[in-house]
């Protein structure tokens, strides 16, 4: 009896070994990376056939389901895993799905560096510079600078605090983007979800050469200008410079987020579409003459002050400039404490440049009064001067009476001369 099993376990081993020499099949060993398909699968583990011959269990947290290769397995995928372990406490070889995940997600990303490919990669956190990102398990940073149109914290008057929560909203999204830089050896990857958006956007952009109109609503206001989405997804910038032909401090002052706006394409660079609304409305200056000319006193409000002068509107398409060296300022006079914001002043044409939209100022109303101060000094002076000194008759009995009175203080300073014997 003996005899017989011996036999034919030694039959077994030898018809296994055969088969091992027919399939070419090597045991795996440790940092090896295998294929296998799915026995079972649950969220506590997942076991794997791996060639017929061997039973390999992948468990805990070497589960790995950021790739979708490995989320949701089913009996009979198809998967691959590396080997932590020759042989577990089973006899099972232990596999990994995250070492096997982790090799592919570089492979990935050195693929998609070289071919300008386009990738998904999910937000984890923000700081103020920009997105925390992950490619499937592998950390990277995409830069605010790097964000598509759509997403750009565009924040008036760039406070900080609140491009932070804007960045920080995006956590648990998905963006797709391009590999800008890869180093692997410094764990350094840097995202462009702009390069995607523009790959993606290249053709629609092509649409729109300078001179085209666009009608679109603004989605964003900061104190360098407007945005405005038209088209197709496409998003342009209207600069502060070109929203109207009049100076303009705050675009929030004559615009808010909704509006509808006109405006024309003047520029496209690097995917970047810029805009100008005062290229469809009728510029004022052409006709500038007709209302204003040199030497004429106007009634002007000032805008603002600064140090090299001040801005003044004159009515609501023409505004000028009152350059410092117009306003006549005393030696210890300040241009700040002498004109305010909103003042209503008199001055004076002085030059008038339609083709460079420029009119010079200076203060009618200052020029006047500095004039007439010097004037007005020199005539008080004189009835001062009038008013302390005596007439001529006045001075002649003064003459008179101090003559008499120094004549009297002699005679009786004199002796009184003796009587002769």
């Amino acid at each position: 009896m003996s005899d017989e099993v011996k036999t034919t376990n030694n039959s077994s081993s030898e018809d296994f070994k055969k088969l091992l020499d027919v399939n070419d099949f090597k045991i795996p060993q440790v940092g090896d990376l295998v294929k296998g398909k799915v026995i079972t699968a649950s969220k506590a583990e997942v076991k794997l056939d791996i060639g017929g011959f061997i039973t390999g269990v992948v468990r805990g947290p070497e589960l790995y389901e950021e790739d979708d290769d490995y989320a949701d397995l089913q009996s009979g995928d198809d998967v691959e895993a590396t080997v932590i372990d020759a042989e577990n406490e089973n006899g099972e070889l232990e596999l990994s799905f995250r070492f096997a995940g982790q090799e592919k997600a570089w492979s990935g990303l050195r693929k998609a560096f070289s071919n300008r490919e386009i990738l998904k990669v999910k937000v984890a956190d923000a700081n103020k510079g920009g997105l925390l990102v992950k490619y499937r398990q592998i950390a990277g940073f995409l830069p605010v600078s790097q964000l598509a149109p759509e997403n750009y914290p565009r924040v008036n008057g760039g406070d900080k605090g609140k491009i932070l929560e804007k960045l920080k909203s995006f956590a648990g999204k998905e963006f797709e983007a391009k590999v800008m830089t890869l180093e692997e050896r410094e764990d350094k990857i840097i995202f462009s979800e702009k390069e995607a958006w523009n790959e993606k956007q290249k053709d629609v952009i092509q649409k729109y050469k300078v001179g085209t109109a666009v009608e679109g609503n603004i989605t964003a206001i900061t104190d360098f200008g407007v945005f405005v989405s038209f088209g197709d997804n496409m998003e342009g910038l209207i600069h502060i410079s070109e929203l109207a032909w009049q100076r303009i401090d705050d675009p929030a002052d004559l615009f808010k987020v909704g509006d509808k706006v006109k405006a024309e394409v003047i520029s496209v660079e690097n995917g970047k579409i810029f805009l100008s609304a005062k290229k469809l409305i009728h510029d004022p200056w052409t006709d500038v003459d007709k209302k204003y000319k040199t030497g004429q006193i106007v009634d002007g409000t000032i805008l603002k002050v600064n140090p090299f002068g001040l801005f003044v509107k004159l009515d609501d398409d023409i505004h000028g400039l009152a350059h410092i060296s117009q306003i006549a300022l005393g030696p210890k006079e300040r241009i700040h404490d002498i004109y305010k914001a909103k003042d209503v002043v008199k001055f004076e044409i002085v030059s008038i440049e339609p083709k460079e939209h420029r009119l010079g100022l200076t203060v009618a109303a200052d020029k006047a009064k500095k004039q007439a101060e010097p004037a007005k000094e020199v005539k008080e002076e004189k009835e001062k001067k009038t008013k302390d000194e005596p007439s001529s008759a006045e001075a002649t009995d003064d003459k008179k009476s101090k003559a008499k009175k120094e004549t009297k203080e002699k005679a009786e300073k004199k002796p009184a001369k003796k009587a002769k014997k």
